[in-house]
């Protein structure tokens, strides 16, 4: 028989919208929580019409979404904010990613929330923090890739480029779920519910540290490099004879001896002035690149990866999205579910973490308010209090 997930039990109430705050209580709903997803009457998150690509519904709302319950509030009205405490005084956790001060304005802010809920975990996400200069600023993830100077690392050295999907909101999420899940173990060891805050800036900050060390440390950053690596050399896409290019890494002198004898057939650069330490083989990157790159137009690009193979150095085919969606590890382990989405279902990958004789949840995606009915009735609403509350559009 297959034992309780970890978070059943557990209540997430989430004013959510976009990334960020819907990938953290997406996470929380693979391991069980459940997630009552407050929705805008009408239009819902407006991730929902990023893109029509997935049976008509957004990519982005289809990824983040699944496993939760869709209820519409308008939260403008006494009557939607009254439903929104009713649920808040049962629940374990409260997430939004409002507006800048629009948590404040609804009386949603974590220190009226813990006074008046003392077993709450509230949790915001915001742009840059709710204090300090920038606290009424809003950000967006591409925004935010500029602020901390990771647009500046990204791309070639002829032009800069965004990172291709949205890490800042991503990495944001993933700090909001760990913060979560600390706060709630914290509460079951010491019996104190603590607010948790994450902003997109302070997390996509964490991720900039190595390049942050190494600017304040060696005078200037990192330089765009395009494929290869700004401090590690040779460590990039080579193209091979025909036209496939193949990523590889040398990550130390082992294997850098391994590359010149039994790859390039070159043993002597082993202990070349110009290439023996790393330091030295980055600070002489073109030549060293030139003999790869010539080495790489011998062979068809199988070749060269059964060559590098077979002397234990990484490599990796460059795929498309495409190719990655048939990747055979993928395929191999397993890692593709069936999801609902209104209408229709999806392929879906399980979640990377995977807990022994557990089964990630993967339930469908709700369609706008799909549950409402369900969650108001429960609260104690007539059929005709119901009816009243749709006419006026509260719900």
């Amino acid at each position: 028989m297959e034992q309780q997930r970890p978070l059943e039990g557990i209540t997430v109430v989430s004013i959510e919208q976009a990334v960020a705050a819907p990938f953290a209580t997406r996470q929380l709903a693979d391991l069980g929580a459940r997630v009552i997803k407050i929705e805008r009457p009408g239009d819902g998150d407006f991730a929902r019409r990023y893109d029509t690509t997935v049976h008509g519904h957004s990519s982005y709302f289809v990824w983040l979404n699944r496993s939760k319950e869709s209820l519409t509030l308008d939260l403008k009205d006494a009557r939607g904010r009254e439903i929104l405490h009713e649920l808040l005084a049962e629940a374990d956790v409260f997430v939004q990613n409002l507006a800048p001060g629009a948590a404040t304005r609804l009386g949603l802010g974590p220190d009226e929330l813990t006074a008046r809920y003392p077993k709450l975990i509230p949790c915001t996400v915001s742009g840059y923090g709710t204090t300090g200069p920038w606290a009424d600023r809003k950000a967006y993830d591409l925004l935010v890739q500029c602020q901390t100077g990771l647009v500046s690392l990204t791309g070639t050295a002829e032009e800069a480029a965004r990172v291709g999907v949205s890490v800042a909101d991503i990495s944001a999420g993933m700090y909001a779920y760990s913060g979560i899940l600390a706060a709630l173990f914290a509460r079951a060891t010491t019996g104190v519910a603590r607010a948790v805050e994450v902003s997109l800036f302070e997390a996509l900050s964490e991720w900039m540290s190595q390049p942050a060390y190494y600017t304040r440390h060696s005078g200037s950053q990192p330089p765009r490099v395009g494929t290869r690596h700004a401090t590690i050399a040779p460590y990039g896409a080579f193209t091979a004879a025909d036209g496939k290019d193949v990523l590889f890494s040398i990550q130390n002198e082992r294997e850098w001896a391994a590359l010149c004898d039994g790859f390039l057939g070159r043993p002597e650069l082993t202990d070349d002035p110009r290439f023996a330490t790393g330091s030295a083989r980055v600070a002489h990157r073109d030549e060293l690149d030139a003999i790869v790159a010539e080495r790489f137009t011998r062979s068809d690009a199988t070749d060269v990866r059964k060559d590098l193979d077979a002397l234990g150095i990484a490599n990796a085919g460059v795929n498309s999205v495409a190719e990655f969606l048939e990747h055979p590890v993928l395929e191999g382990r397993n890692r593709w579910r069936e999801v609902a989405v209104p209408g229709a279902t999806v392929q879906a990958l399980l979640p990377p973490a995977d807990l022994a004789g557990l089964t990630a949840r993967m339930d469908p995606v709700p369609a706008v308010g799909e549950h409402t009915e369900a969650i108001l009735t429960a609260l104690g609403r007539t059929p005709d209090e119901l009816a009243a509350l749709r006419a006026d559009t509260v719900v």
